[in-house]
């Protein structure tokens, strides 16, 4: 198969190559880690690299079953690698083989090498490889397609707007992005999904109830964008008949954020400079999934173009969390090393209403503003705040 480029990811990896640092690739599973490795194999080939300095491996694939725990798979890369010469491993997957955290470092000390590696859970950034790489490993984070790669994939080239309400309501996994079949769209975003739930979730850990964790995704998929905190989701399982603990479901939440199927967006007071316990958000990773498995029921426009906003957040590199001002909401704060930017979203501005425009006026100048819009008519300017059109802001915006 064509890969297709991913210029966004190898811009933040081409100044990585031949550093000390190991390359982490995380981010849910068939976002495209596995082809960004590819990309690499090719950009090191292209320099000129030897075929025979590369070593590639996919962990998913059978061939290498019999290779998953250090030990063996240490005995087979000895035999594969040329010590004369600097090595490259390219390792897909890598959570699947047995104290692989200690066969990195030992690669690491062994050999003049350079290593990438892939993992689609964000436990391998804790426990063991915390205390064997602390300091010596970079983080590249992978999500499904942005609205622009998404019209890359598919070779559009006219407005973007002609084709948002595709990326809207399929999402930008690219193997969903590469059909043409709505049908099989569906049922593609349904395999990911239940992959992610299965391999990524019931298989890590001991899963005492399984309905309790199908229940709580769907809550969570219901309620894309709204305040939500532990007691609201044991109140409404409850309700309806489910038996479950608040620790289960707090450990069950976490999961899904390990697997990357959804994100905690924190709460932060900014008068008060501190974040907030308790109630967050949480927003998908993908907005196909809505339709997948709620099939757009309970989940409105508003809350999903919401979503697209922080992802596209992410993408740019920044730190994003919920506002608070005294007694206003402000959608997002977002934070990189060079600026804080204060965003509202709306579907729309009622023509009664100013309170979009209202909370972030009483915010310190200063500092970077915007009033996101999914309405044309309402793109211009309020009170010096630009509004800015959703697909505008997908497209366009970048962080300093």
């Amino acid at each position: 198969m064509k890969i297709i480029q991913r210029p966004l990811y190898m811009q933040k990896i081409l100044p990585m190559i031949n550093t000390e640092f190991i390359k982490i690739i995380t981010g849910v599973r068939r976002s495209g880690k596995s082809y960004l490795l590819l990309m690499i194999r090719d950009e090191l080939l292209n320099h000129g690299v030897d075929s025979e300095q590369i070593i590639y491996l996919n962990f998913e694939n059978p061939e290498y079953l019999d290779i998953l725990s250090f030990d063996k798979l240490y005995q087979y890369l000895k035999e594969k690698v040329n010590s004369n010469k600097k090595v490259y491993f390219l390792f897909d997957e890598i959570q699947e083989v047995s104290q692989w955290q200690k066969l990195i470092n030992g690669l690491r000390v062994a050999y003049d090498s350079d290593i990438y590696i892939t993992g689609s859970n964000a436990s391998i950034l804790s426990g063991e490889l915390a205390t064997y790489l602390t300091g010596r490993y970079v983080e590249i984070k992978v999500q499904p397609l942005t609205l622009n790669e998404y019209l890359n994939f598919k070779g559009y080239s006219d407005s973007a707007e002609k084709h948002f309400n595709d990326y809207l309501e399929y999402g930008g996994f690219p193997a969903v992005v590469l059909q043409t079949d709505n049908q099989l769209k569906n049922d593609v975003l349904k395999g990911i999904f239940n992959s992610i739930l299965l391999r990524d979730v019931t298989q890590r850990a001991t899963i005492k109830n399984p309905e309790a964790l199908e229940r709580i995704t769907l809550f969570l998929l219901s309620n894309i964008g709204q305040l939500v905190n532990v007691n609201r989701i044991a109140n409404t399982l409850r309700s309806s008949g489910l038996k479950i603990s608040n620790n289960t479901i707090e450990g069950y939440l976490k999961l899904l954020e390990e697997a990357y199927l959804f994100y905690k967006v924190p709460r932060y007071d900014i008068r008060g400079k501190e974040y907030l316990r308790g109630q967050g958000k949480y927003y998908v990773v993908d907005l196909g999934f809505v339709r997948s498995q709620l099939r757009r029921q309970g989940t409105n426009r508003g809350s999903m173009i919401e979503n697209l906003v922080f992802l596209k957040l992410l993408s740019e590199g920044y730190e994003v969390f919920v506002g608070k001002y005294d007694n206003k909401e402000i959608d997002f704060v977002a934070s990189n090393n060079d600026e804080t930017v204060y965003l509202q979203v709306t579907d729309h501005i009622p023509q009664s209403s100013k309170r979009e425009t209202d909370n972030l006026l009483h915010l310190a100048t200063g500092y970077r503003k915007i009033l996101i819009t999914n309405s044309w008519s309402d793109v211009g300017e309020i009170d010096g705040i630009p509004v800015i059109h959703l697909v505008d802001f997908l497209t366009n915006f970048k962080g300093k």
